[in-house]
């Protein structure tokens, strides 16, 4: 054998020796186990609570949008439909003169497809005219205001079926303390909008005829 392979020999045995050592140190690898292993469970710990978090959001972005879409759908859903509308013709002296006006109105409501029970004594009552502005509450402490269900109890003001009909009586004159609004003469015009404990609004449109005659003790508007 050659010197020189000798001295290459001689050189690379300790380079091996001492590679081999640092690889097969048992404190080391122990140290470098015990770094991974924490540096995974803090991993582990992140990832849960992110995980956590998410879960939580998306379980109340769920309840949020369904309470919403249930609103949603009520407001929609949940309204009146006019049936019909009259009004009670008698005669009044407005500014000095005998004057037939109308001076009660009587509209028929009932549930439209698809809604859910209907409370009238929640419900409220804006009316907007050439005598302005008034909103109300159907309720029993509201004398101006009257409810007839046909097919239910006396005291009942619930609308709970398609068939259900209820009769609201709203007395016109204002000058009496039982009164909302103010008569209504020939050729008025007043709008009416019904407004459901859900928010579901129902708009009418009533038109008072140009003459009322002495024979007419009520009128279709």
């Amino acid at each position: 054998m050659l010197p020189s392979d000798n001295a290459r020999r001689a050189g690379r045995g300790p380079t091996q020796h001492t590679m081999f050592e640092t690889i097969l140190d048992e404190e080391e690898r122990g140290q470098v186990g015990i770094g991974t292993l924490i540096v995974f469970i803090a991993m582990v710990l992140v990832a849960a609570i992110a995980a956590g978090v998410l879960i939580n959001t998306a379980g109340f972005l769920q309840t949020q949008a369904e309470a919403t879409g249930e609103e949603s759908t009520s407001q929609v859903s949940d309204r009146l439909q006019v049936v019909s509308q009259s009004g009670n013709v008698t005669s009044e002296n407005v500014d000095g003169e005998d004057t037939r006006v109308v001076d009660e109105l009587n509209i028929t409501v009932a549930q439209s497809p698809g809604a859910d029970n209907i409370d009238l004594s929640e419900t409220s009552v804006e009316l907007i005219g050439t005598g302005g502005q008034n909103t109300f509450q159907l309720d029993s402490e509201n004398t101006a205001t009257s409810i007839d269900i046909y097919t239910g109890a006396d005291d009942d003001v619930v609308l709970t079926d398609a068939s259900d009909r209820a009769d609201v009586g709203i007395n016109l004159d204002a000058e009496n303390e039982d009164g909302v609004y103010g008569l209504l003469e020939g050729g008025d015009r007043l709008s009416v909008t019904f407004t459901t404990p859900s928010g579901a609004t129902t708009s009418a449109e009533l038109r008072v005829p140009t003459t009322l005659t002495d024979s007419q003790t009520s009128v279709r508007l």
